[in-house]
């Protein structure tokens, strides 16, 4: 029997993820001005909706519980994962790194025999939501969103590409991480207790994502080939300015990188590096564009009130994934990850006990594949939302059309995950 509190945090969890739906209302009531105008943009800021529900909830367990019993369920919550992702983040999005990976994707995008504004936009959908399995998710979906930008997205207009490809983006970036066991929230949550490894990952899930992958980004380059060639991904003016970045530069920015991702399970040394390379970067200004700082933040409290109201959805989450069959648990996990984080699932998934290794296997597909049907359903998503969003009509992006377009990779996936 569920206590008043987790009646109440499933209520409030619910009216977030209404809330989420209805952020493009918010944004145009923003638009139009008057004396409310700051409080509708507040509350069209997608990156908010979860922390402002989360206070909610601790506000009503200090007033109605007792404040020691909210201060200790806080301190009880793992915020790990939301402290890394603004650190990738912000190392991910600085200037040298991106410059090395736009030219990494420029050389494979000439290798291929097709227009170059074709064959980039194929290179950063499928290359780099796959090098996710060794950078981490959230570094390749801010990396991924930031080359489409600045190549693609910065022109008006063309919401329908805008849709088709964010959609198709978040389920590759989802599909992409799991080569390894380390990179994909939702494997890193579930990794240790079932035992599975990157040779693991690879043989059971890699194969597959990596088909799904590059179908996905074939079919979308083929649908929007006519949208491409109007585009094209010619460098902003104001890029063209900038002082080139030396090999050196970039080969600091990646070892703050590469540490980063090692240490992503203690945050004490991540967030140590991150201040380290904050301070770096401040001393050679002159290479470097601002910080997404700001952008990190609002991710990072997003994924923050994720956790704090998530903490308590056990109670009807883990009961429903139990009594599931395997095939059933596939497509239930699927559709459940679209209304919750895809890691939590997983980890609630994995203190059933007497699980079998199909079932296991099933519940974990079933995330993945689910991971680009909204922007609460896998962590980096909120990364590449913040990027991206700003292109759109209002400066939101419509979840339902979000949804439809990921609808169609999603099937891809599960079809690949089912063989």
């Amino acid at each position: 029997m569920a206590s008043p509190l987790e009646y109440v945090a499933t209520a409030l969890f619910a009216i977030a993820i209404v809330h989420t739906f209805s952020v493009p209302v918010f944004a145009r009531l923003a638009n139009k001005g008057g004396s409310h105008a700051g409080l509708w943009h507040m509350l069209s800021e997608v990156e908010a909706v979860f922390g402002v529900w989360a206070c909610v909830l601790v506000a009503y367990m200090a007033v109605f519980v007792d404040l020691q019993s909210a201060i200790e369920y806080l301190e009880g919550r793992n915020f790990t994962e939301p402290m890394f992702v603004f650190a990738i983040m912000v190392v991910a999005a600085s200037r040298p790194i991106l410059e090395l990976v736009n030219k990494t994707v420029s050389v494979l995008a000439r290798a291929l025999p097709m227009s170059d504004k074709i064959s980039t936009y194929f290179i950063t959908i499928s290359v780099v939501p796959l090098a996710g399995s060794l950078i981490t998710e959230p570094a390749a979906m801010t990396l991924a969103a930031l080359l489409l930008h600045k190549a693609y997205f910065r022109h008006q207009g063309h919401a329908g590409f805008k849709y088709l490809t964010v959609g198709v983006l978040f389920v590759n970036v989802s599909i992409g991480g799991v080569l390894t066991a380390y990179a994909a929230p939702p494997v890193l949550m579930v990794a240790s207790t079932f035992g599975w490894d990157t040779a693991y990952m690879s043989t059971h899930f890699g194969w597959r994502a990596v088909v799904a992958v590059l179908i996905n980004a074939t079919l979308v380059t083929l649908v929007c080939r006519k949208a491409l060639l109007e585009m094209g991904q010619g460098m902003p003016q104001e890029a063209k300015t900038q002082r080139s970045v030396p090999v050196t530069v970039m080969a600091i920015h990646v070892a703050f990188l590469v540490a980063i991702v090692l240490g992503a399970h203690h945050p004490i040394v991540f967030m140590a590096l991150l201040m380290l390379f904050i301070g770096y970067a401040h001393s050679y200004k002159h290479y470097q564009s601002p910080l997404l700082v700001r952008e990190g933040l609002m991710v990072g409290f997003f994924l923050a009130g994720l956790v704090v109201l998530g903490g308590l959805q056990k109670w009807w989450l883990q009961d429903l994934l139990g009594g599931l069959s395997p095939t059933v648990l596939f497509w239930g996990a699927t559709a459940l990850t679209a209304v919750t984080d895809n890691a939590a699932l997983t980890y609630l998934g994995s203190l059933v006990e007497g699980t079998s290794e199909i079932w296991r296997y099933m519940l974990v597909a079933g995330a993945v594949t689910g991971g680009g049907l909204t922007v609460i359903a896998n962590a980096p998503n909120p990364a590449g939302f913040s990027i991206l969003k700003g292109s759109f009509p209002d400066g939101a992006i419509s979840p339902l059309r979000l949804l439809l377009s990921a609808a169609a990779p999603t099937l891809v996936a599960a079809c690949l995950f089912l063989i």
